[in-house]
């Protein structure tokens, strides 16, 4: 019994690693594809990358395998995977036009995207256990890739990247280290609640994004990104000081007359 236990133990240790290294995999085959300039493939690899990525933390929390050798791994596979192969890919694609401007902007992104890593690492069982603070590096990956699949797709856009990749790489990087919260669809009650609703959303969403896979995407990732600083925003208006909503109100409290 005890060698059974042993045994299973130590497969659902290896699963979850497992999925770390396949996203691992992908994020290097995406530097490899950036490199022989098969950027759509790239970006394919990334996606493949951010699914394996969700995968392995899911994984490792229901079968009770979380370890720190876990975290570790998946942060340094996320560096690469989600950092250097979609730094790469935006400066190969649209930025080195721009000379050292171009690179620099590249490793701007990268460089915020591990301090975002390093800071999740330290407050994830604290501030960033219901809500992410700052931009997840996969979504800022998954948003540089959309965003030249759309682009390739469709011709007539592709002279506008040399504006638009160049302040959208800023715009990532900035709201990765910022403490703008984004939700983190980790907590499952709705799901498991509604088993039979969550499955026609899925495959709705799945058949969706296989119609228009470039539209979809972008369109996904893209609103993904601009969620928290809308979600802030409202907030910020909702929340206006009680004085000075009902500054007469406010004014009888502090005299007494209330």
């Amino acid at each position: 019994m005890r060698g059974m236990k042993r045994r299973r133990r130590r497969g659902a240790y290896i699963l979850p690693n497992l999925l770390t290294t396949a996203s691992l995999f992908c994020g290097f085959y995406s530097i490899v594809a950036t490199i022989d300039k098969k950027f759509t493939y790239a970006c394919i690899a990334i996606f493949l990358s951010c699914l394996f990525d969700a995968l392995d933390g899911r994984v490792a929390r229901m079968t009770g395998s979380t370890s720190k050798f876990g975290v570790e791994y998946d942060s340094l596979a996320d560096v690469i995977a989600f950092g250097v192969a979609p730094g790469l890919l935006v400066y190969m694609w649209a930025l080195k036009g721009y000379g050292r401007f171009g690179w620099l902007a590249a490793f701007l992104y990268v460089t915020c995207g591990a301090l975002r890593l390093a800071r999740f690492n330290t407050q994830v069982e604290t501030v960033q256990k219901k809500q992410f603070l700052g931009l997840p590096i996969p979504a800022a990956a998954a948003t540089i890739a959309g965003c030249i699949l759309f682009f390739t797709d469709y011709g007539p856009l592709l002279e506008t990247k040399r504006i638009f990749m160049p302040i959208l790489v800023y715009v990532l990087a900035f709201l990765m280290v910022s403490n703008i919260r984004y939700h983190t669809f980790k907590d499952m009650a709705y799901f498991r609640n509604r088993p039979f609703e969550s499955i026609v959303v899925a495959v709705l969403l799945f058949v969706i994004i296989l119609i228009e896979p470039e539209i979809m995407l972008f369109v996904i990732t893209f609103g993904y990104v601009l969620s928290g600083p809308i979600v802030r925003l409202v907030r910020g208006r909702r929340a206006i000081p009680e004085e000075h909503a009902h500054p007469k109100e406010s004014l009888a409290k502090q005299d007494g007359h209330l």
